[in-house]
């Protein structure tokens, strides 16, 4: 989505140690409900014949695009928590890798939110558990220089990336497929 891939290059900024890509100026700390509009257009196109009954994301920047996603495409959307608050009893769980953070946390889902019935956008260890049939993945900024990606070609998920960092450089520079 050239919108987005050109915000990435005129606003973005990286960390060539670590690989960590900066976007707060429009999606993590300050966001831009019209570009995330227009990112929710671009997946509800790309994953409107696939028969999700759901999308998922997970308590991070995938929370605004996912909500307008869900809103056009007439669907609920589930928040995958990164701490069990005490008002769930019984719920899935599992880890990821946060490269913000540097380190494993757990996250975890209500159970009565993500069953067996369900055909799910978006992916994580909590939708295998839990049964769900994983049907489609959407990613606003992939970064292709990490193993991500080839993970899911591997386990044939299909995954459309709206924009998408093939390298960052020494001096922490970005370039984009």
């Amino acid at each position: 989505m050239e919108e987005l891939r050109q915000r990435i290059l005129a606003e973005g900024r990286a960390k060539a140690e670590g690989g960590v890509v900066l976007v707060g100026s429009f999606l993590n700390h300050q966001m831009d409900p019209q570009l995330m509009m227009h990112c929710a257009r671009e997946f509800a196109s790309l994953f409107k014949d696939m028969g999700i009954n759901k999308i998922v994301t997970i308590e991070a920047s995938g929370i605004a695009p996912a909500i307008m996603t869900g809103y056009l495409m007439n669907l609920p959307v589930v928040f995958v928590k990164k701490k069990q608050p005490k008002t769930i009893d019984e719920s899935w769980k599992s880890w990821v890798w946060s490269f913000t953070r540097d380190g494993e946390t757990t996250v975890c889902i209500d159970r009565k939110f993500l069953t067996a019935d369900d055909r799910i956008l978006f992916i994580i260890h909590l939708c295998r558990q839990s049964g769900a049939r994983i049907v489609g993945m959407g990613f606003l900024v992939e970064k292709g220089f990490a193993q991500g990606g080839q993970f899911l070609r591997d386990h044939n998920i299909p995954y459309h990336a709206l924009a998408t960092i093939t390298r960052i450089r020494e001096d922490n520079s970005m370039e984009l497929a």
